[in-house]
């Protein structure tokens, strides 16, 4: 088999929202509805162009959307089955880390590197990667140059500010479909059968959590790699003994733990969620994001405290989340305000109890008024809560959708806030292959 690296692919992965069950989808006794998002991180890998005969170990990662964000880095094989180990190179007069790059990379290799090794003699080409990000995770200045869906952001990715779709599950997904797509022939990973996208998904979160430097839920890799789902999470055990990148036996720790599909206990159950002929969920930006980690704690440090009353809102919660989803899942539109409504009352109900802000005062405000706008179902403070991006169920017809936009516009200048409809729309499909003429402005 030949271990030749492929010509230029793109793969690409969407963003994430937690309609209902954030906190709970923490603790494998309860699960969330997630909702895949139109909007997508995509990643494009293709050889390093050299000059005849001159050999590289190189990786160049950029995001050409915004300004000097280009990440090089050199990779060897680790002694005592350690894996790839990644460096990072000097680019000018810094190094500006990207911990979910770099880990995503490290992880991706070694795994490549693994079963091209078990079945040929192999060795990694360089190779050059293009992140381009939907216009919809990052809140845009007026003054942004559109370019259609992927704008020109025109300044540091640092300044960028993020509306809170799931970047970096989306990143890191997308990152690992399009190296793996690139480096192995379809016999050994193929995007569009269940096999690859267990692959996948095991992979990206083994990567995602590295990056974050903790176990999470695993939902919003779960969305960006199967789309729309009911999900319930895996055990952190799962991960326990993976190691560090460079470590002796990592590489074969690592590809027991993406091919061994026994021990992972997630569920992702797509029969269990799908949205209602007529109906669109739209997300709403309100330009200021929230530190889900530290309201998690929080939350969680209330639980523990308090396991009587908490398990029963808990487990309350889990009901009416579950009305709600059957309710989308059967189209029995004229339920759906009522349903909305009864889990917000509890998810307020929490936030006082833990004293954390999930459905913080003002968006409490923003939720009810959009709610009686004419072709408005409801919506919701999706996720950990906080002031991250609104989610609101509405009519699918332009009609509603103007409405909604007038009354927003109407909303930022009474309160002198900045909320905005984004173009994103949930939807169904995870990780993809992707052809090339898409991204031709980018090439």
């Amino acid at each position: 088999m030949s271990s030749q690296a492929k010509s230029t692919v793109a793969c690409s992965a969407p963003g994430k929202v937690l309609v209902a069950g954030g906190y709970l989808v923490l603790d494998r006794g309860y699960t969330g509805t997630v909702f895949g998002l139109s909007a997508r991180i995509n990643v494009i890998t293709g050889p390093i162009q050299t000059s005849p005969g001159v050999q590289l170990t190189e990786i160049v990662v950029e995001s050409p959307q915004f300004i000097d964000a280009q990440w090089r880095y050199g990779y060897h094989l680790a002694p005592e089955d350690g894996g790839i180990k990644v460096t990072q190179l000097q680019v000018g007069d810094k190094i500006s880390r990207n911990p979910f790059v770099e880990t995503t990379l490290s992880y991706t290799l070694t795994y490549i590197n693994q079963l091209a090794s078990s079945t040929s003699k192999h060795s990694l080409s360089s190779a050059q990667l293009k992140i381009i990000a939907d216009n919809d995770y990052y809140s845009r200045p007026d003054s942004i140059q559109e370019r259609g869906r992927f704008a020109n952001f025109n300044q540091p990715l640092s300044a960028a500010n993020k509306t809170g779709l799931g970047s970096s599950a989306a990143l890191v997904t997308s990152l690992t479909a399009s190296l793996l797509v690139h480096y192995l022939p379809t016999e050994l990973f193929d995007i569009t059968s269940d096999k690859g996208k267990r692959t996948l998904h095991n992979l990206a979160q083994a990567a995602h959590c590295a990056a974050q430097g903790k176990v999470g839920s695993g939902f919003d890799v779960a969305a960006a790699v199967f789309g729309s789902s009911r999900y319930r999470r895996f055990s952190p055990s799962v991960l326990a003994s993976t190691g560090e990148p460079g470590s002796p036996g990592f590489s074969t720790r690592l590809a027991k733990v993406v091919d061994d599909q026994s021990v992972w206990d997630v569920e992702v159950n797509k029969e269990e969620v799908s949205m209602p002929k007529g109906v669109v969920l739209h997300m709403c930006d309100v330009t200021c994001g929230s530190e889900s980690v530290g309201m998690a704690k929080k939350v969680l440090a209330w639980k523990a405290a308090d396991t009587d009353i908490s398990t029963k809102l808990w487990d309350d919660l889990q009901s009416r989340n579950d009305a709600l989803a059957s309710t989308l899942r059967e189209g029995k539109l004229d339920e759906l305000p009522q349903k909305i409504n009864s889990v917000r009352e509890l998810i307020r109900k929490m936030g006082e109890l833990s004293d954390v802000p999930i459905e913080p005062p003002s968006q409490t405000e923003l939720l009810d008024a959009v709610s009686a706008v004419e072709g408005v179902y409801g919506g919701v403070v999706p996720g950990a809560g906080g002031y991250d991006a609104a989610a609101i169920l509405m009519k699918d017809d332009a009609e509603t959708k103007r409405r909604v936009e007038e009354f927003l516009a109407r909303w930022s200048q009474e309160k002198d806030a900045k909320v905005k409809l984004l173009d994103v729309k949930g939807e169904m499909e995870g990780a993809r292959q992707e052809k090339l003429e898409v991204y031709v402005d980018w090439l």
